[in-house]
């Protein structure tokens, strides 16, 4: 490749929509280097670091920070489809996500057209239903939970919601009478009530960790919008019993 193909640093800013400061960074940090430089010291890229750049765009554009770029790129066979295509799937599920909430803001519309208004309190519940996961949920996350939601079937998650509310009242009543969370029937229905959580995000780590920070900030009341109890003594103890099932 001739020196006559290759980009100076101004010229790659400009065709990429970058800055020079951008490109100069990415230097300093060791994602990007030039492929050599002129006798008076100007950078010049090639078609090879043309490619590494679109892989550290796409990678950035889904929320990867520059080490965690860097840790991708060294991979054994990282390679520009790879990040294409993991561009483009978030990019897809961002689109899903997006969808989910148009048909949510079309419901609200529809109801509005049907009964010509709407009281405070349902458009309260409405929007704080509507905001309240995605405060805790990325868009990738909220369309695989919805993901999730088809696979197992309306039956199914009618059928959980129930078992919920058994736990609910048998750690009611342990809690009542003082029974201690790590005794052996609470050990049971604790695992149970963690096979349940592992039901709903499908062993996702990333959506367990948002779910728990769901719960340790807003308390019980995201389950009180589906009508589940929200006593806090009941949600503590609970809290107890699926630690102890933890250890145990």
């Amino acid at each position: 490749m001739t020196d006559e193909t290759r980009l100076k640093v101004g010229v790659l800013a400009r065709r990429t929509g970058l800055t020079v400061r951008t490109l100069h960074h990415y230097h300093d940090v060791g994602l990007l280097s030039p492929a050599r430089r002129t006798p008076s010291g100007h950078r010049l890229y090639g078609d090879a670091e043309v490619r590494r750049l679109q892989q550290i765009l796409s990678l950035r554009h889904i929320g990867l920070s520059l080490e965690e770029i860097g840790r991708w790129l060294e991979r054994p066979g990282a390679s520009l489809l790879d990040a294409l295509e993991l561009h483009l799937g978030r990019m897809r599920e961002g689109l899903a996500a997006q969808e989910a909430l148009l048909a949510r803001l079309d419901g609200v519309v529809n109801h509005l057209r049907r009964n010509g208004s709407v009281s405070m309190e349902e458009l309260l519940e409405t929007m704080g239903a509507m905001t309240m996961y995605e405060k805790y949920y990325t868009p990738e996350q909220m369309e695989q939970l919805a993901r999730r939601g088809e696979e197992v079937g309306e039956e199914r998650m009618r059928a959980v919601e129930g078992e919920w509310r058994e736990i609910f009242d048998r750690v009611r009543e342990a809690a009542e009478a003082g029974t201690d969370p790590a005794s052996p029937e609470l050990l049971a229905l604790g695992q149970r009530a963690l096979g349940l959580i592992e039901e709903f995000t499908g062993g996702d780590p990333g959506i367990r960790r948002s779910l728990e920070t769901m719960y340790r900030e807003e308390g019980p009341a995201p389950a009180a919008r589906h009508g589940f109890p929200a006593d806090p003594e009941v949600w503590g103890y609970l809290g107890r019993v699926m630690a102890a099932a933890r250890e145990g």
